[in-house]
């Protein structure tokens, strides 16, 4: 049986083993200097954590560790003052140890010390000071004392993980705040871009690469761990998860963009960008841009760097041409029936890819030679194009692009996943 709060009640024990506590607490909170030396010595000895804190350390620990003493020893003794929580230093320790940063198991571990060392304090003093005459009723109020003891350590585990919580969640926010700042371009001021470098754990200059993975619903997971991928390759980055995107910055060291962009490949699930290499945080709005370009240059997942992707990323930089493009460069043949376009289509596509050769284009396609010249000339016939001209060639190149994006974009808004 247990109070509101947690705390067990004391009409679990007999009366006889009340009164024992009373009287071995009352003489204990007389000695509680001593109590208190013991348990830090103990708990420096145990856990290096502590003795890592710093030179001023033990004399705080101490002061905190007789505090929880103090309230162990009043709550098995009845001496709690009104309205006072009884696990209010138990608290107040979880909080505090969560914001140094030692490790819970370690804090755990103390407290489990402290509990020990009022125990056999208790034990003692009737022993030493009272003969033994408690020692039946302490066996009787052990079961109880050491609820008493698991109460405020459960109190502690609370608070340590709500601070923890909190902590992480003003961290990421902070992140999130010079994250947003540096999209913002504002880390071409040197302070802002300094403590940027702090925060996010990136240099202020070098080699880095922007990726953006957009999210195009709410349980999309474009990228799966990246940090901790490309730390297994020496790689430093971070990543913030955003409603719309992932946004990571990458510190390429000696590393080259594709070699990173291999590294991450891995962990890809969804449409990722990267932009061309930068060498300052105050580039880092500019990077974010042409990543997120590079990103709505792919039709599938996959992750594409700017720089492979240039002729692409222009057509998605102004999705007004793209229609107008494929129109001024095919005109009639994209009225022709479907399976008379895609051939056309798809062997001035090989012709090209082939360096205008008809032979090699022939091969690539499985066809005679003859017959890739024939299909040519009908391209040629319907469009009022020639291969031989520069410009034309351009034309043609990126109207084939531009056909595939269209084609592309028909495919997702009619499957079922678009409508949904």
């Amino acid at each position: 049986m247990t109070t509101a709060a947690g705390h067990p009640v004391d009409d679990e024990v007999p009366s006889s083993a009340r009164t024992a506590l009373r009287v071995l607490t009352t003489a204990m909170l007389e000695d509680l200097d001593a109590l208190a030396d013991r348990l830090t010595l103990m708990v420096l000895r145990a856990e290096p954590s502590y003795a890592e804190l710093g030179v001023s350390a033990p004399d705080a620990l101490r002061e905190n560790l007789r505090a929880n003493l103090e309230r162990g020893v009043q709550a098995l003794g009845g001496f709690v003052p009104d309205g006072v929580d009884p696990n209010d230093t138990s608290r107040e320790t979880g909080r505090k140890r969560a914001r140094e940063g030692v490790p819970l198991e370690a804090v755990l571990h103390a407290y489990r010390l402290g509990g020990q060392v009022i125990w056999e304090g208790l034990l003692s003093t009737s022993r030493e000071v009272f003969r033994g005459r408690y020692d039946r009723e302490l066996l009787d109020a052990s079961g109880w004392g050491w609820r008493v003891i698991d109460a405020g350590s459960a109190a502690l585990v609370d608070a340590y993980r709500l601070e923890e919580s909190r902590l992480r969640s003003q961290e990421l926010s902070k992140r999130h705040a010079f994250l947003n700042a540096l999209l913002d371009g504002r880390g071409k001021d040197a302070a802002v871009a300094q403590e940027a470098s702090t925060v996010l754990g990136l240099p202020t200059c070098g080699p880095m690469l922007c990726v953006v993975a957009p999210v195009d619903a709410p349980t999309d997971e474009p990228l799966r761990s990246p940090r901790d991928t490309l730390a297994a390759h020496g790689l430093v980055s971070s990543w913030h998860v955003r409603p719309t995107d992932v946004v990571g910055l990458i510190a390429l060291a000696d590393r080259t963009p594709a070699d990173t962009v291999e590294a991450l490949r891995p962990v890809v699930a969804g449409r990722v960008g990267a932009s061309p290499v930068i060498t300052t945080l105050g580039q880092v709005g500019d990077a974010y841009t042409l990543a997120r370009t590079a990103a709505r240059t792919l039709s599938a997942p996959g992750v594409a760097l700017l720089d492979d992707n240039l002729p692409e990323a222009l057509l998605v930089g102004s999705p007004e041409l793209t229609s107008r493009l494929a129109q001024v460069a095919f005109g009639d043949l994209l009225r022709l029936s479907e399976q008379e376009r895609e051939t056309l289509l798809t062997t001035l596509n090989a012709v090209i890819d082939s360096g205008g050769s008809p032979t090699r284009a022939a091969q690539r396609l499985y066809c005679h030679r003859n017959t890739v010249i024939y299909r040519l000339q009908r391209v040629e016939s319907v469009t009022g194009r020639s291969m031989s001209n520069a410009r034309d060639r351009l034309l043609f190149t990126l109207g084939l692009l531009a056909v595939r994006r269209l084609d592309s974009c028909d495919d997702t808004q009619a499957s079922p996943a678009a409508g949904r």
